[in-house]
């Protein structure tokens, strides 16, 4: 059983910069035991005003994108060029079948792991929805208050994923191939919606015509969406990972994006929203825990369920007694 420490040795470490003690921090924030979750909100509490003071980054794409290969040239990008403290919050999938996980990330951003300025964390997505880990937000403000001064957050790419991202990050930066195919446009449209910028990959050798062609196009489509209360006009660039193109214009975008947003008070105040939306997802998810466990539920929930599986009662009437039932238990 891992060693327990007090809050105010987890918040020193982390404040530090102690990344043994950073890990042990961000295992906590992900622990479902009711024990570690009080102890996780006290260590949260001390190390919050020493958070804030990086630059969030979503990064999300279609499958064969090649976020990873991204993630690891950019990242090596920004602290070379840059001196960046970077660390990188990769959400992997977890299997709805088993509940194991890959985790694979550090074995596929081998050069990155090794820096000294960067730190990986790969996250099993668990149950809930889109697959993000519910403890992304609070691991952000943990490695923001190590000195990591520019975060990364990789979504799975199952969706709704990238819509829960989205309210965690400042910026959020869509991968995408050349003639990626219609089959894909389902897909593009709802995340094209929410980025700030595209970034067209693999934009190199026999395919770089390509991507110039579809650059051009996923500029037309941007300038059909209205401009958004940020007041940003979404970019389209090209990079290539293994060129190790087209890295600086990704970043001078975002860049450009924090000033712009930074001046005309975008930047805080949808930090701000951000929070609250956190706010009232915690107590969504608290409240669903505690009717779930609470003894009248694990009770009649059997019961109700097999009726509606039979189609003799609707769910939704059945969720009208569970819930009315718990409310006369005091749970509400």
């Amino acid at each position: 059983m891992p060693k327990r420490f007090s809050p105010q040795e987890y918040a020193q470490g982390v404040l530090s910069g102690n990344r043994i003690m950073l890990s042990r921090a961000i295992t906590l924030v992900e622990s479902t035991l009711p024990s570690d979750r009080e102890l996780a909100h006290q260590v949260m509490e001390q190390v919050l005003p020493h958070a804030g003071k990086s630059v969030r980054i979503g990064i999300t794409g279609v499958p064969g994108v090649g976020k990873s290969t991204f993630i690891e040239a950019f990242g090596n990008y920004l602290l070379a060029q840059h001196g960046k403290r970077l660390a990188v919050l990769a959400v992997d999938p977890t299997s709805q079948r088993t509940g194991g996980s890959i985790l694979g990330d550090k074995t596929r951003m081998e050069t990155l792991s090794t820096q000294p300025n960067a730190y990986i964390r790969p996250s099993a997505a668990g149950k809930t929805l889109g697959g993000v880990a519910r403890s992304t937000r609070e691991s952000i403000l943990l490695c923001e208050a190590a000195g990591f001064d520019v975060i990364f957050v990789e979504t799975v790419g199952v969706g709704q994923s990238e819509t829960a991202v989205h309210e965690m990050v400042d910026f959020f930066l869509l991968l995408m191939l050349a003639g990626a195919g219609d089959e894909l446009q389902g897909i593009k449209k709802g995340i094209m919606e929410m980025a700030d910028a595209i970034a067209i990959t693999k934009a190199d050798g026999q395919n770089l015509h390509q991507a110039t062609s579809a650059q051009a196009e996923y500029q037309s489509a941007l300038h059909l969406f209205p401009l958004g209360p940020s007041g940003w006009s979404p970019k389209v660039t090209l990079c290539s990972a293994y060129e190790r193109t087209g890295l600086s214009t990704v970043w001078g975008a975002i860049e450009e994006y924090v000033a712009l947003t930074r001046q005309n008070g975008y930047f805080y105040r949808r930090r701000q929203e951000q929070n609250l939306h956190w706010l009232k997802q915690t107590i969504r998810q608290s409240l669903e825990e505690m009717f779930y466990q609470s003894p009248v539920v694990k009770d009649q929930w059997p019961a109700l369920s097999q009726e509606v599986i039979a189609g003799r009662k609707s769910p939704f009437a059945a969720a009208s007694e569970l819930l009315a039932r718990a409310s006369g238990q005091g749970l509400f």
